[in-house]
């Protein structure tokens, strides 16, 4: 039977207490409970995203149905295949599409998915990288491209913003924007020990998240050409009043808040767009897209931002250290180790 960490509720923060709401733990799980979608892969890969992080630490808001196997982020072989896209022994990677939060997850040596929303891995890379890439990559490399079909231009006094720089999104956005030649200014709360990190993505200013965290006017000094913004809350209200006129805020978290306590104003008075990017539901095209971008980076850029690799027992700690913010950059679940 195959190994899976599965996300079960807990009983026990039914009595009120401050107990998670769900619990994650490594099992034996029967091959019927994977349920019946058409592709059966031998996953060899899958990654720590943020929301992997609250999934496998038991936080509200991911999980909707228990039991469930968690993971978003799958790479792997086509074992058995009923779909006539794809056949035994294709190399595939697939990202989102509800796993880990309404069907059943990457974290398992087999999974079943459907075959509608799965891309062939890339020839030139290696599972690893994939993975170290995975849904944070793969949202990085939509922004990206939503900023290049807005026409984004960069300069040294007009840098691209990239909020939660240290963070998955936020490291591979650096990588695409400076390997297409972009000026990158990322914004991080710990700019002392993490600056070096980021100038080595390619970013060549660092900007104390401090500076964006206060309530401030609903129009400011024009500083960025455009924004990836991971954060959300006055974080992305401060970005969007200090973009510069038609600029583009490409929108994909809410680390920071869900909330948007801002005004019209940048969209009225500067032309401002903020561009929603989703990962979960994206079409297959957008998803080859992406990562036919991301495939072209070079290998040893990849790496820079991986920061570990975790065997399948080890993705839980990794989870808790990653909600800690105790963990910065890529870490990689080796799920057949």
């Amino acid at each position: 039977m195959p190994r899976a960490i599965v996300i079960r509720s807990n009983p026990a923060h039914e009595h009120g207490d401050d107990r998670p709401v769900n619990t994650a733990a490594v099992e034996e799980v029967d091959e019927s409970f994977l349920g019946d979608d058409p592709v059966l892969v031998e996953v060899s890969h899958s990654s720590i995203n943020y929301k992997d992080a609250m999934a496998l630490t038991g936080l509200p808001g991911i999980v909707r149905r228990t039991p469930l196997i968690g993971g978003i982020d799958l790479v792997g072989t086509v074992r058995q295949s009923s779909d006539p896209l794809w056949r035994p022994g294709e190399a595939v990677l697939l990202n989102g599409i509800g796993m880990s939060e309404t069907r059943n997850g990457a974290f398992s040596e087999l999974a079943r998915v459907p075959g509608d929303r799965l891309v062939a891995l890339p020839s030139c890379l290696s599972p690893a990288r994939a993975a170290a890439l995975g849904t944070a990559g793969y949202t990085a490399a939509l922004c990206f491209l939503r900023l290049r079909r807005a026409g984004l231009v960069t300069g040294p006094e007009r840098p691209v913003l990239v909020t939660g720089a240290t963070g998955g999104v936020g490291s591979v956005a650096i990588l695409l924007l400076a390997a297409a030649g972009h000026h990158v200014a990322a914004l991080t709360g710990r700019p002392e020990e993490l600056g070096d990190y980021l100038r080595g993505l390619g970013a060549e200013r660092i900007v104390d998240r401090a500076e964006l965290c206060d309530q401030r006017g609903a129009l400011q000094k024009q500083r960025w050409s455009g924004v990836v913004d991971t954060v959300g809350g006055q974080v992305l209200v401060n970005a969007l009043a200090q973009t510069a006129y038609s600029g583009t805020v490409t929108a994909c978290g809410l680390a920071g808040s869900p909330a948007l306590p801002g005004t019209v104003m940048p969209f009225i008075l500067r032309n401002v767009t903020l561009a929603g990017v989703d990962s979960v539901e994206a079409p297959v095209e957008a998803r080859r897209e992406a990562w036919g971008l991301l495939a072209a980076l070079p290998g040893e850029r990849i790496d820079a931002v991986t920061a570990r690799t975790v065997p399948l027992d080890g993705a839980i700690g990794a989870a808790e250290e990653l909600i800690g913010h105790r963990a910065h950059g890529r870490t990689v679940v080796e799920v057949r180790a």
